[in-house]
């Protein structure tokens, strides 16, 4: 599709600072643009590639100040970065607005699917679903038996939704997540270990965006919730009863371990391991690669290391460890007598 800096202005309410009129139908980074591509400039470093890039239209901020000739057209706006995210926000929405229904498909007995969805090719839907409207769900989608999926949600291709679960609205799940398979529990019985049932389910509410390959337990009973706006990254193992809070963010390759709870607004890095039947509070900050072993209490607090323990004193034992092998040395020296 075309679009005119014109249009492009109008619709992030921009001004436009060259020729009107000229198109583009595709996106480019500055230092890379070629014609009819859209770029945007929101960092000072690469200042200097409005001057050389081929794009013909650039996204800038207000206050930016031209000082050479350049080739692209301008559109001015307050925000070049949230401006151009917004553009990217529309063009995938229009990419991905697919409706209708692809053969073959499997719509269980008293399942009802709202308007607008879209079933992709070898999709399954079992029995007693509800689908709300606007659902996109891609082929190789499986969806068990008593399912609800809020309206404007995205399952894309090889996502596995178990019986029982609930998931809301404006929801996404990339490929390969799995929602609601049994929990890790098993009980041990002389030499060996017999399954716990688990026969919870797990509740995703709105607005929550679960990465590639990421897993979700079922609950043993209860629910394993994920509560509204989070959003997980790939490969992230939430296990059975664990309860994230609202517009919490964790990064790929965490664990979180059986009845975790975790607080609002946390900010978890990548290969994070956390023990199960721990709380951490809200607004906390665990940095990537590190081992909670016990609760987290303090709201805000920032944990580093594995065992974790507070960001000050971890930084202060740093300092330590990167200087232990001088101060074996003169341990050394001082027990030889020099």
């Amino acid at each position: 599709m075309k679009f005119t800096a014109a249009q492009i202005a109008e619709t992030l309410n921009g001004s436009v600072e060259g020729n009107a009129e000229v198109w583009v139908d595709n996106v480019s980074k500055i230092e890379e643009g070629l014609e009819h591509t859209l770029s945007f400039l929101a960092n000072p470093k690469y200042n200097d590639f409005l001057y050389t890039t081929q794009s013909s239209i650039v996204i800038i901020n207000n206050d930016f100040v031209v000082d050479r000739e350049i080739k692209p057209t301008l559109i001015r706006v307050p925000d070049a970065y949230q401006g151009f995210a917004r553009l990217l926000e529309i063009y995938s929405t229009i990419q991905l607005n697919k409706t209708g229904v692809e053969e073959p498909h499997y719509l269980g007995s008293k399942s009802t699917v709202g308007d607008q969805v879209y079933l992709g090719a070898f999709s399954y839907i079992g029995s007693n679903c509800k689908i709300g409207n606007n659902v996109k769900i891609y082929p190789h989608v499986s969806i068990g038996d008593g399912v609800s999926i809020g309206d404007n949600t995205t399952l894309f291709s090889g996502v596995k939704v178990y019986s029982q679960s609930i998931i809301g609205s404006h929801c996404t799940l990339h490929s390969g997540v799995v929602v609601g398979s049994d929990g890790f529990g098993f009980a041990p019985n002389d030499s060996t270990y017999k399954k716990v049932p688990q026969i919870g389910n797990v509740i995703i509410e709105d607005h929550v965006e679960i990465g590639s390959n990421t897993t979700i337990d079922r609950a043993t009973l209860g629910s394993t919730i994920i509560r509204k706006g989070v959003k997980l990254d790939n490969l992230i193992q939430v296990a059975h009863n664990v309860e994230i809070g609202e517009n919490t963010v964790i990064a790929a390759q965490t664990g979180i371990a059986g009845s975790t709870k975790i607080g609002s607004n946390c900010m978890i890095g990548g290969q994070v391991g956390i023990v199960g039947h721990v709380t951490i509070a809200n607004n906390v900050k665990i940095a990537a690669q590190s081992g909670i072993g016990q609760s987290i209490l303090d709201e805000g607090a920032i944990y580093q290391g594995s065992p974790a323990f507070a960001i000050g004193d971890y930084r202060k034992s740093y300092v330590v460890f990167r200087n232990l092998p001088e101060l074996v040395k003169k341990i050394d020296n001082l027990e030889k007598g020099f």
